[in-house]
């Protein structure tokens, strides 16, 4: 770790959903200034921070900003951070290369842990229609030809694996990495 510090990227989930639990990337970038972290970036309003902390692992961060969070804006939002080696493993891993060019059809479920071979055997009994998963430690690919959006098995994903996650796109997976990958150059 340089004296600048890691760069890590926070994942939100549950916020700027259907107009509800509103946060407003600015002042998201402000409570991460605020919080003494450096280099934030956000991306989308579905809640993506790219920062820089000179302190902390991943596991830590997330303690430290889920609660600052919730007393800042008063609700809960489950966060997601993982660093910049966990985002590049992410991306080389992709089990689905074939459908890279097809970023709204291709989705990283960022889980809490890894799930256990029982929960995945559940989650591939409910997989029956055109979709297809894997997942690699504590990330589920998720292969949905009709998009997410028309996926029955996306919504089932969270009650039968029963491990807390986030979704992100393709697209936002890769802007993301690239995201970081800059701040950790500079």
């Amino acid at each position: 770790m340089s004296d600048r510090g890691k760069v890590f990227v926070a994942l939100f989930s549950g916020i700027n959903v259907g107009g509800n639990r509103i946060v407003k990337m600015a002042e998201l970038r402000s409570f991460f200034g605020e919080l003494g972290f450096a280099d934030v970036a956000t991306y989308v309003q579905s809640g993506n921070a790219v920062f820089r902390s000179r302190k902390g692992d991943a596991a830590s961060l997330t303690k430290q900003l889920e609660a600052a969070f919730e007393k800042k804006w008063g609700f809960h939002s489950r966060i997601m951070v993982r660093d910049l080696d966990w985002f590049e493993r992410l991306v080389k891993e992709n089990p689905y290369p074939d459908v890279v060019g097809e970023p709204t059809k291709l989705h990283a479920y960022v889980l809490e842990r890894a799930p256990t071979a029982d929960e995945i055997a559940r989650l591939a009994e409910k997989c029956t229609g055109p979709e297809n998963f894997e997942i690699k430690g504590d990330v589920l690919y998720l292969h949905a030809p009709d998009g997410l959006g028309k996926s029955v098995f996306a919504n089932l994903i969270p009650r039968t694996l029963k491990v807390p996650g986030t979704a992100r796109n393709w697209r936002t997976v890769l802007t993301l990495l690239e995201m970081a990958g800059q701040a950790g150059a500079g």
